[in-house]
């Protein structure tokens, strides 16, 4: 069996998607990759907590609607490197 090896950028794409998302196991299915080889590279990056205590409601959907946009860009990101790929 071929051990296969992803590159940095897909690394930190797979694990800003999982925050985003808020699932390692949704994510890893559809990247195709091990929940736990996810989980441990999540586990190496070790993102700063981003606290929202204190904000306004209007600080709270911009944050929301962020992450929402940075979820899209890296669907939208990981989509055409699988098609570069193929």
């Amino acid at each position: 069996m071929n051990r296969r090896e992803f590159d940095a950028s897909f690394k930190r794409m797979a694990i800003d998607l999982s925050y985003a998302r808020g699932s390692v196991k949704e994510v890893a299915e559809e990247l195709g990759i091990d929940p736990g080889r996810l989980s441990k590279w999540r586990q190496k990056d070790s993102p700063l907590a981003r606290p929202t205590e204190g904000l306004t409601d209007e600080h709270r959907e911009i944050k929301r609607l962020q992450k929402e946009l940075k979820e899209a860009q890296l669907e939208r990101d990981i989509l055409k490197k699988r098609e570069l790929g193929n």
